[in-house]
């Protein structure tokens, strides 16, 4: 059999099967999409009057969630980094759950941009060539080419890095190397881009900063390790998967410094805001509420607690040598700087509006059905593609086991059973 083929039908036989715990964590997700898919139909059939987004706040939850989400796919360069410039073995081993966290949170990105249209069938005017782009005026022209490129470098590199060692032959440097540079830059562009379009807009003060997409960048790779640091500690548990102990350590340091930058940027942000006294309403409001409207007050305060306590964690000597701390101090990072720049950061740019009103939001039960939705599909494509991954990382299954099994003469020992069963 073609050997190519011979691989897809690998993986995907690694896919359809698995042990209990492995089922039962698909239908959770599964019941999620359908929910999100609900929630959805819902959308197009009333259209955007089924959200809570108004003429005032035209961006809500779904643009919080990809701007968030935009910043994880961005983080995959943390472990890239190291890995293939610094040639550090012990991430070389587990980048490739960098990469296929990536490839999942651009597929999100996708999925929010294209809830957040409205009318999903007038996405032909972002196809070069079919529609007008306006490039290179429009931002969002950009953050198009730069997600889509992001997408195909995710699905080129770790692809073409599987197959060769599902096939058990040396890499040719040609044909990863040049995309591996490139993924490093392409990475912050994505987000330096998806921060252009926030401060690039000159009637949303509360936007225009020099510093938004240094934040961005700067919270993404907080945020990202966080998320990768707990997804390595479930996949050794539930897969014969071995993390070096060095990439833990890798891992934490960069969140630790991260963490620190990032608070260092919130605070002059704060002092660029209030010192001056000029423009400081959306802060007034976000921070300390304005005319009796508070509604995101509670939750960045609760944003800005979570933070500084998981940068305690991180940056202690003697919280940092516990797990379990540092698993809490990640789980705060990844819901704090999610509210301080999802919500916090989008919403409050709108209100009050150029004329003076205030016009709070919250999101509608759609609009959560289908952001919960868009993760559901997200952490579920993650998991059939590490079902899929792991096996072949590990020598599982490959090219010449499967020449092997058709030949069990020319080997003494039976194959190993599947990776992800212990």
């Amino acid at each position: 059999m073609n050997t190519y083929l011979q691989f897809w039908i690998d993986m995907i036989s690694q896919v359809i099967k698995g042990p209990k715990i492995y089922y039962a964590w698909l239908g959770i997700l599964s019941l999620f999409i359908l929910l999100g898919v609900e929630g959805y139909s819902e959308q197009l059939r009333t259209g955007l009057i089924a959200t809570s987004l108004t003429d005032q706040v035209s961006w809500g939850a779904y643009i919080a969630n990809f701007t968030y989400i935009v910043g994880l796919a961005a983080a995959a360069v943390m472990l890239v980094i190291p890995a293939y410039i610094y040639k550090i073995k012990a991430m070389k081993e587990v980048v490739i759950i960098g990469e296929m966290f990536a490839l999942s949170a651009i597929v999100m990105c996708l999925l929010f941009v294209t809830v957040d249209i409205g009318r999903p069938d007038r996405m032909w005017h972002l196809m070069p060539l079919i529609g007008r782009m306006n490039w290179p005026i429009s931002m969002l022209t950009w953050d198009v080419i730069v997600l889509n490129g992001y997408l195909l470098l995710n699905l080129h590199i770790p692809g073409y890095m599987l197959y060769k060692k599902y096939k058990d032959e040396p890499l040719t440097p040609l044909y990863y190397k040049p995309f591996v540079y490139i993924s490093v830059f392409w990475a912050v562009s994505i987000h330096t881009v998806t921060a252009f379009l926030y401060c690039g807009l000159g009637g949303k003060p509360f936007w225009n900063s020099a510093i938004v997409a240094p934040r961005f960048l700067v919270s993404a790779f907080a945020v990202g390790p966080s998320f990768i640091f707990l997804s390595l500690q479930l996949i050794e548990k539930f897969s014969t998967f071995k993390v070096p102990k060095e990439a833990y350590k890798i891992l934490n340091r960069i969140v630790a410094v991260t963490l620190n930058l990032n608070l260092l940027f919130l605070i002059c942000e704060v002092f660029k805001e209030f010192y001056t006294g000029a423009h400081t309403l959306s802060a007034e409001y976000l921070f300390f509420g304005l005319e009796g409207h508070y509604t995101l007050t509670p939750f960045i305060w609760t944003a800005i607690l979570f933070n500084v306590v998981a940068t305690v964690i991180y940056s202690s000597r003697k919280f940092n040598k516990k797990t379990l701390l540092l698993n809490i101090g990640a789980g705060l990072a990844i819901v704090g700087i999610w509210i301080e720049k999802g919500m916090g950061m989008i919403v409050t740019g709108f209100i009050p509006t150029p004329i003076g009103d205030i016009i709070e939001y919250s999101p509608s039960r759609v609009e959560i059905q289908v952001c919960l939705g868009i993760w559901a599909t997200g952490f579920f494509l993650f998991t059939l593609l590490l079902k899929a991954v792991i096996p072949i990382e590990t020598g599982t299954i490959g090219a010449k086991k499967h020449d092997l099994m058709l030949d069990p003469w020319n080997s003494k020992k039976a194959p190993p059973p599947p990776s992800w069963e212990k």
